[in-house]
């Protein structure tokens, strides 16, 4: 969109660019678009093929709540599968981590609204997987976001893929902001349009792996750059945020053989998922993956 003003139009334009600029960030939300309703799990089966993004993860609805699994103290991943969570991508997360040995608890909105920040603090990783970043955010409640920040900086590891990336930075929907305002904006695949696809990803240590994307954030501005888009722009980032050590993933490492359904991968599941562990592990750990 192009934008035309006469000299004595100089105010109206200021205005219009200054509002473009807040629109701009918080447009694009994950991979559990409206129009998305995530390919089928082989855990958690979707309701229906056009489900919304409303229904497209309460994948541990508030309605149907469970106790937190397992205990912190012996635990160190929580993984949040709340309201606005892509169910089948918190079970492709599961594969991971069950693949790894790790144990993990889950923890729905409710769950999350509850939790004090010392209690997040006793966990080691928080992973928030695909979905809606903005239905994630609003699902939360002010206090709670807050929590998750201020344990972050005390120490708490963080782990965001696609949607859970653009949760992790600054967003008007009550991101967590472990970016020090740095907002994060859509991959657009060369031009080529939205939706699934096998995106080629650059990294230093492997090569070229394709992985899983559809419609997620590219990190231009914050962190060092782990894996490269094919035009550059980083699809998964790592840094420090205060004490916690952040990894942001645009691309989809976790994706189940039957996401893979009508593309053209030359990459196989069994190296994209052993890719997955490597950046499970990384975020756990707090340690540095090879970077550009």
């Amino acid at each position: 969109m192009r934008f035309f003003f006469s000299s004595s139009d100089s105010a109206l334009r200021g205005v219009i660019l200054v509002a473009l600029a807040f629109v701009t960030p918080i447009t694009f939300i994950g991979c559990g678009s409206s129009a998305f309703s995530g390919p089928p799990s082989t855990k958690v089966a979707l309701a229906a093929p056009a489900a919304t993004a409303a229904a497209v993860s309460t994948a541990a609805t508030d309605a149907a709540e469970t106790p937190v699994q397992g205990s912190s103290s012996t635990t160190p991943v929580l993984l949040f599968n709340g309201t606005g969570t892509l169910a089948s991508d918190v079970a492709a997360v599961e594969v991971i981590l069950n693949t790894l040995k790790l144990k993990y608890s889950t923890a729905n909105s409710s769950q999350i609204d509850s939790m004090s920040e010392a209690t997040l603090k006793t966990y080691k990783l928080f992973i928030v997987p695909g979905g809606n970043s903005n239905t994630i955010g609003d699902s939360l409640s002010k206090a709670a976001t807050t929590n998750i920040h201020n344990a972050v900086q005390s120490g708490l590891h963080y782990l965001g893929i696609c949607a859970g990336g653009w949760f992790g930075g600054y967003s008007i929907y009550n991101g967590l902001n472990l970016t020090s305002g740095v907002w994060f904006n859509v991959y657009h695949n060369n031009g080529k349009g939205t939706g699934s696809t096998a995106v080629e990803i650059s990294n230093p240590k492997n090569g070229k792996l394709d992985q899983f994307w559809h419609d997620g954030p590219e990190f231009s501005g914050w962190g060092s750059i782990v894996g490269k888009y094919p035009d550059g722009t980083p699809a998964i980032v790592e840094g420090k945020s205060g004490s916690g050590w952040v990894v942001l993933a645009g691309i989809h490492a976790e994706a189940p053989a039957s996401w893979r359904g009508g593309l053209t991968f030359t990459t196989s599941v069994a190296v994209d998922h052993a890719y997955a562990g490597t950046l499970v592990t990384a975020a756990l750990n707090g340690t540095s993956l090879p970077h550009f």
